[in-house]
C-alpha cells in the first residue's frame, strides 16, 4: 500500500488481512464524532508509515458481520494486526503519540 487507507467490508476484510503483514483496522461510522476527530491522525499515520503498516477502515453501519466477529461495541475502535492475528486493540480518538507507542510495542518498524 502507498499510504492509502483501504475501505474494507465483510467480503474483503479477510483478503486485506492476508495481503498485509502489519495492519491497523479502524472501525467507524458516519455519525460518530470521535471517529471524525481521529480521521486526520489516521491519514497522517498511513502516510508516515507507508510500506511498514497498512491501514483499513470498516464502516460498522454497513459491515456488522466484521464488527460482531471482533466484538466491536463502541467506536472508534482499532485493531492492530500482525500476520493475521490481533496483537492489540484500542478504543476512542487516541492522540498520535499513543498510536505510535502501540506501533513500537506490536510491530516491527
Amino acid at each position: 500500500m502507498s499510504g492509502e487507507i483501504r475501505d474494507v467490508d465483510d467480503e474483503t476484510f479477510d483478503e486485506f488481512l492476508e495481503e498485509n503483514e502489519q495492519a491497523v483496522v479502524d472501525f467507524w461510522a458516519t455519525w460518530c464524532g470521535p471517529c471524525k476527530m481521529v480521521e486526520p491522525t489516521i491519514k497522517e499515520l498511513a502516510e508516515d508509515y507507508r510500506g511498514k503498516i497498512s491501514f483499513a477502515k470498516v464502516n460498522v453501519e454497513k459491515n456488522s458481520n466484521i464488527a460482531n466477529r471482533y466484538g466491536i461495541q463502541s467506536i472508534p475502535a482499532f485493531l492492530f494486526i500482525k500476520n493475521g492475528e490481533i496483537v492489540d486493540q484500542a478504543k476512542g480518538a487516541l492522540p498520535r503519540d499513543e498510536f505510535e507507542d502501540k506501533f513500537k510495542d506490536v510491530f516491527e518498524i
